[in-house]
């Protein structure tokens, strides 16, 4: 079978017609189809073809008794669909590309290492036929899938159901699909977010500044940390993982983002149907999945005893993380409001993140005055 790119095939439709096309073809443009001198639709077309077939010859789909042969066949079929996209980025210098329906991206050097997953640059040609860049994000173990898929499908329904004036608080999903590793035959949820430029986490602040920030530095932090869950809890989206990793400031242009909704959970009822009250006062429709070992002590209660949170419960956590930042000699008074944000009992904590942001700007005016523009500085680093 061979084709050139946007042509149709009928392409094989058994097991037996699979192996044929597998055992015949004298290379991988014999199974994939020729270069054609255009390695965008090459790639994609191969992989629909490589799609086909894996589902044809995968050892779990074949006949009971030709499972060892599927399995070999299988192999095969990995080590070719490898080959033909070595031969292809050979021809763009590229080195690893991942192709989907909607997109071929080319996958670069890791970025960074999260908790359950490896973020690794990629490059795609965007709607305007330029470059456009973004982070490709894959769990390290195939038993967090679906805590990739929870990511997702939050920063869906908060992109669909929020207000897209704070939009820029939480990263934009480009794409979600699933990888399979063509040597392993594996599959991985990968997620494809929207990358941030000149961010760092409240963790690198902490390190930055060990002896604690003067509470107007942290107040602008605390602002607009409660602005992002707000959004999201208007989507009905609680975060449920707020700790310093995830949390990105941009310390010139005073800019958060807040990353990383693979722990989320959605609020009991559609957002769209429910007026603002009613989905800050839902409590989830399960619990947190997860917890983040090495910040337990910024978990509120009933996310540990694995009780469906609240939007306190995000309120609690966003508390704890920029609290954290304070130095010693920080205002009682604003001490005090932290507290009130971080008891126990989740009914006698803020719900409502928006509204708390008015009651600390009014305690911040009470404290300092009218609101200005206060320079922040993190030590340089290389940006990659």
């Amino acid at each position: 079978m061979t084709r050139t790119p946007g042509t149709t095939s009928t392409g094989p439709t058994t097991f037996d017609d699979a192996l044929d096309l597998l055992a015949g073809a004298p290379d991988p443009q014999g199974v994939f189809g020729p270069y054609d001198g255009t390695p965008e639709a090459c790639l994609r077309a191969g992989n629909r073809t490589y799609r086909l077939l894996a589902r044809l010859l995968h050892p779990d789909a074949a006949p009971a008794d030709r499972r060892a042969e599927a399995a070999a066949a299988f192999t095969r079929l990995g080590e070719s669909w490898n080959r033909y996209q070595q031969d292809i980025t050979g021809v763009t210098g590229r080195q690893v590309v991942i192709t989907t329906k909607r997109r071929v991206y080319s996958v670069g050097g890791e970025r960074a290492s999260g908790d359950i997953a490896t973020l690794y640059k990629v490059n795609y040609r965007a709607e305007d036929d330029g470059e456009a860049r973004a982070l490709l994000k894959l769990p390290r173990s195939v038993t967090d899938n679906d805590l990739m898929e929870r990511e997702a499908t939050a920063l869906e329904r908060i992109a669909r159901e929020g207000d897209p004036e704070y939009a820029n608080y939480v990263p934009r999903l480009i794409e979600t699909f699933r990888h399979r590793d063509a040597a392993s035959g594996t599959e991985r949820r990968a997620n494809v977010i929207e990358r941030v430029r000149g961010f760092r986490s409240l963790a690198e602040v902490r390190e930055a500044y060990p002896d604690g920030l003067d509470a107007r530095d942290v107040a602008w932090m605390w602002r607009r940390l409660l602005v992002a869950i707000g959004y999201a809890h208007r989507a009905g989206v609680v975060h449920g993982a707020i700790t310093p990793d995830h949390v990105l400031i941009h310390p010139r242009e005073h800019g958060l983002v807040l990353v990383d909704w693979c722990y989320s959970v959605l609020l009991d009822g559609p957002a769209g149907a429910a007026p603002p009250e009613a989905i800050l006062r839902a409590k989830a429709v399960e619990h947190v999945p997860a917890m983040i070992d090495r910040h337990a002590d910024l978990y509120p209660p009933e996310i540990p005893a694995k009780q469906p949170p609240e939007t306190a419960a995000d309120v609690y956590m966003a508390t704890r993380c920029v609290t954290g930042l304070l130095a010693p000699d920080a205002p009682k008074p604003l001490l005090r409001f932290a507290r009130g944000c971080s008891l126990p009992a989740p009914a006698r904590r803020p719900h409502d993140a928006w509204k708390l942001l008015g009651e600390l700007d009014e305690l911040l005016g009470k404290l300092y005055g009218p609101r200005r523009f206060r320079p922040f500085a993190m030590p340089t680093r290389r940006e990659s």
